[in-house]
């Protein structure tokens, strides 16, 4: 029997053919490496595996850690061949698997971090919904409550400890953003509908309910956020100054009398300058700074009014007013308020003399309860049959709205002498019992930023003082010298 009439031709050709492909494929691999894929410059990251898969592969020499060969049946042979011809690679060098266990350790780091900062959002998401109140009872605060304690406590623990005029922290500034643009991101869907007609492909018209966003956040929003990047680059150009800050707690008494503090702020640390004091270019820089931080402090708090004003005044403070305004401001203020067409708030705040602000907050509750007493009873409609007392009516309605327009300017009048005035008993029953989240959100963004342009404003005036305290000390040792010189003999 010839070989080709052989019932095992169909076998013995292609085991041949085998045997050839083998052999073209071992004198490539003398050549080169031991894998088809790696070359003498280097290799093909195609067919690189994992460092994870590499590293279970033991080495290429004898000894215990050698893979041993396992055969396999018949049928399976020839893809068991193939398989660990393909998979099999060259042990990496130790540069090689160093720097890849470094990359590696680096996106578990980066993992971690991402991790970390999602559980944050989380728990504070939770927060939210559960309205502070972690026992999920339902006895937690409503929505828009807890978005402005968020972003209240949020201003807390990124300004809370700055008491200098530096740039903030990038751990910080990196919080502020992430969090603030988290919070605010809820504006977005906070939007009014409107009658439109809109035109369809095969022009036809349709009347439909177009959205856009809600007409106050439109209008005060991007203002806000313009002021808060104006506040941040007013605190980043103060990374390279001429004054620097000490501890009061670890200064000398000679150097405690450089500048003097009001007793109110002894923890606060004290701003030095030069012996001469600051150059005319940073004293010129820092006024012109304290003028626009004041124009911003200025623009938060009538933003922060307009909005406490549109909110719903709550029925528990309607229920503690005055039954007159008079009982509520007290007589005094009353006589001056209501004698003579012309009136002035900054003469009855003269007259009044506060002296701190705890007597001018204790003024503002008074008039602010007395201004909705005449509102409302300059509202207040009545029955009457008789032309006489309609028209005694209207006389008095307009004597209430007088006197409420002339509170209200006394008000403002207050808050502008004393800018760091805190919320009156009003503003803060309208916060506690706010049920518009929108309203909440654009009152509290407004509130912390006026609280921190006030802060810088605060802490230029005494870097400033410090200054003018350098600059006189300078001027009399000049003239001391200067007198020294003249008059020799007297010393």
């Amino acid at each position: 029997m010839s070989r080709k009439d052989s019932p095992y031709a169909f076998i013995i050709v292609p085991y041949t053919c085998l045997q050839k492909q083998a052999a073209r494929t071992a004198a490539t691999m003398s050549g080169g490496s031991g894998f088809p894929g790696f070359h003498n410059h280097g290799y093909d990251r195609d067919y690189a595996r994992p460092l994870f898969r590499v590293s279970s592969f033991s080495d290429n020499g004898g000894g215990k850690g050698q893979e041993r060969y396992t055969p396999s049946p018949p049928q399976e042979r020839s893809m068991s061949r193939t398989t660990s011809t393909v998979a099999v690679a060259p042990r990496l060098s130790p540069s090689v698997s160093k720097l890849s266990m470094k990359n590696l350790q680096q996106v578990v780091n980066e993992k971690s971090l991402e991790d970390e900062e999602m559980e944050l959002m989380k728990e504070k998401y939770t927060k939210l919904l559960l309205g502070e109140d972690m026992s999920g009872s339902g006895k937690g605060v409503c929505t828009a409550v807890a978005i402005s304690n968020a972003i209240t406590n949020l201003y807390a623990t990124v300004f809370g400890t700055c008491h200098r005029l530096q740039p903030l922290p990038p751990e910080k500034k990196a919080m502020w953003n992430r969090e603030m643009d988290c919070l605010l991101s809820i504006c977005e869907y906070i939007v009014e509908f409107s009658p439109k007609v809109q035109a369809m492909p095969d022009g036809s018209t349709h009347d439909v309910m177009a959205t856009s966003p809600r007409s106050d956040i439109l209008m005060n929003l991007p203002a806000l956020e313009k002021l808060e990047t104006m506040l941040l680059e007013i605190l980043d150009s103060f990374e390279k100054t001429d004054f620097w800050y000490i501890d009061q707690r670890k200064q000398s008494f000679s150097d405690s009398m450089k500048f003097q503090r009001s007793e109110d702020k002894w923890w606060l640390p004290e701003p030095c300058v030069p012996e001469s004091g600051l150059s005319d270019r940073m004293h010129r820089e820092l006024q012109q700074k304290r003028d626009q931080a004041s124009q911003i402090h200025k623009m938060a708090m009538e933003i922060n009014s307009s909005i406490l004003s549109e909110m719903q005044v709550p029925l528990s403070y309607i229920e503690t007013l005055p039954k007159s305004g008079k009982v509520g401001v007290g007589d005094a203020i009353y006589r001056y308020m209501s004698a003579g067409d012309q009136f002035s708030p900054d003469h009855l705040l003269n007259f009044l003399n506060l002296s701190s602000e705890h007597e001018a907050l204790e003024i503002a509750d008074r008039v602010e309860a007395a201004m909705y007493v005449w509102r409302r009873k300059a509202s207040m409609t009545h029955v009457v049959s008789k032309w006489e007392n309609v028209t005694e009516l209207n006389a008095d309605g307009d004597k209430n709205l007088i006197l409420a327009s002339r509170a209200r300017s006394l008000l403002l009048c207050l808050k502008q002498r004393f800018p760091g005035l805190s919320q009156t008993t009003l503003d803060t029953s309208k916060i506690q019992y706010n049920k518009d989240i929108g309203q909440a959100i654009l009152e509290s963004y407004s509130r912390v930023l006026e609280s921190l342009a006030y802060n810088i404003v605060s802490w230029i005036d005494d870097v400033l003082i410090a200054d003018g305290n350098a600059r006189k000390g300078h001027n009399i040792r000049m003239q001391k010298q200067e007198f020294s010189k003249l008059s020799p003999q007297q010393y």
